[in-house]
């Protein structure tokens, strides 16, 4: 924890930018009040720069356009309903808001904007004190009024008015206080995380999209478990993800078994250490894998005679589950398919340590894979949480070899665009046919033989195709 003195002298050296007095000076010979507010400030008092500026003023988004459109390249006031007007000034952008004092209709989705008359109105609406601070423009006066620094100091996420007033408002803040509380490593204060609790099923009158961008924020942040385990813990997961704390599996004294929810957590921590070991980065197709590839399992938990717990087909069940989920949070449908695919392969892989694969299993696994065999690579390491030092070895060397195996078959049969030897053209050609449902039946035959045997050359596809046409 750094002291008072500190703390301001990071923020006077974290906002030496012209651009700030330049704009303070352009509003203050208007007539109206400026300040850098929000993250900006709270960054700079951490020791960073914000790679965004955003300010508040007394001015409305038409004085704020006319204002900014002599000094920039570009303007966008895509946010004007809600007071926003965005501006390009040289290498900068900006984002200016009109103060706001508004709040979420208690039975719809939509907040009812009003517009306030001063900083500190504007301030006690927003989400945390810890961004509830502000510094007014152009004499750099640091504005506190919620003591948001102590709570940054601390580490200590807070509401700046009561937090059912602040939940009721805009119900997103509470994930928002969980992605927070992974971003910056801070801990919900114990009567905004009961607030969370009591309130969670307000969290359903916000829309998806935004459920999903906080959510996709959580977890690209370094440290995703403290806010998922925020949560998971306050019930918002029951309402937004319900699968993560379903696996919760409970115990019982006969039989024993891995705290799927636990150990959930823990493969989404070791992807995000792997993706530099593969040149991903903040891949969120991947963590959203990790996070989901189990999700099958309390569908299809079987006890088994002996004490024995089984997940049969929880890979293809979960597959199908996380595709469900992430349509409803209204992901793209490239990034549904991409983890849905990872999470229907995620455990091909084990096996192989038992018995090595013959090339065409190989083949297969890359085929099956397609453009996210790199990504299944990571989650297939990442879902090794054994605590058996010698069983995670055997893994990891044999997933070693697994890479080396179609590193080798890659560079020599180009597994990247594996195809049989002659294409649906030739294949019609060679048959006498026209296209069809026979012409995708006799390239999957040729296929399954490149797969196989490998390559086996133009003329000996011809006639092991011609010799399985006739015998059909």
């Amino acid at each position: 924890m750094q002291d008072v003195a500190k703390a301001l002298e990071n923020l006077q050296r974290n906002t030496q930018n012209p651009l700030l007095d330049r704009l303070g000076a352009l509003f203050e010979a208007a007539g109206f009040e400026l300040a850098l507010v929000g993250g900006p400030v709270r960054d700079a008092i951490l020791g960073r720069v914000a790679p965004d500026l955003d300010f508040t003023t007394s001015a409305s988004p038409d004085e704020i356009l006319k204002l900014l459109k002599p000094i920039s390249s570009a303007t966008w006031d895509i946010g004007r309903a809600f007071g926003t007007i965005a501006a390009q000034i040289g290498e900068e952008k900006v984002e200016i808001t009109t103060y706001r004092a508004d709040s979420y209709d208690s039975e719809t989705r939509k907040p009812t904007v009003e517009f306030g008359t001063n900083l500190e109105d504007d301030l006690v609406r927003r989400d945390f004190t810890v961004n509830a601070m502000a510094l007014r423009l152009p004499s750099r006066t640091f504005v506190d009024p919620h003591s948001g620094l102590r709570d940054l100091l601390f580490s200590t996420l807070k509401t700046p008015s009561k937090p059912e007033i602040s939940f009721s408002d805009d119900p997103l803040r509470m994930m928002r206080a969980a992605r927070f509380a992974s971003q910056l490593g801070f801990e919900i204060e114990p009567e905004t995380f009961e607030a969370m609790v009591s309130m969670r099923e307000r969290i359903s009158i916000i829309s998806m999209e935004r459920v999903r961008d906080e959510l996709s924020k959580l977890l690209l942040s370094s440290n995703p478990r403290p806010g998922l385990e925020a949560l998971v813990d306050s019930g918002i997961a029951s309402i937004v993800l319900p699968e993560l704390p379903a696996l919760r599996l409970e115990l019982d004294e006969h039989h024993h078994h891995k705290d799927v929810y636990q150990h959930t957590i823990t493969v989404v921590e070791q992807a995000i250490d792997y993706e530099k070991d593969y040149g991903l980065s903040n891949d969120l197709v991947l963590r959203l894998a990790a996070l989901l590839h189990d999700i099958g399992k309390p569908a299809t938990r079987r006890l088994e005679p002996g004490g024995a717990v089984s997940f049969h087909h929880h890979d293809v069940v979960g597959a199908k589950l996380a595709k469900k989920r992430l349509q409803e949070l209204r992901f793209d449908n490239d990034t549904i398919k991409a983890v849905a695919k990872l999470i229907e392969l995620h455990l091909r892989f084990f096996g192989y340590s038992d018995q090595q694969w013959s090339d065409s299993a190989v083949r297969r696994y890359v085929r099956d894979a397609e453009d996210q065999l790199v990504r299944l690579h990571a989650l297939t390491r990442a879902d090794v949480t054994t605590r058996n030092r010698r069983k995670a070895d055997r893994l990891a060397h044999a997933y070693d070899d697994l890479e080396q195996r179609i590193k080798i078959l890659q560079e020599q049969e180009e597994l990247d665009s594996l195809r049989p030897e002659l294409d649906g053209a030739a294949i019609m050609e060679l048959l006498g046919l026209k296209p069809g449902p026979e012409v995708g039946q006799a390239y999957k035959y040729l296929m399954e033989i490149r797969l196989d045997e490998g390559e086996i050359g133009r003329a000996e596809a011809e006639k092991r195709l011609l010799s399985w046409w006739q015998s059909r």
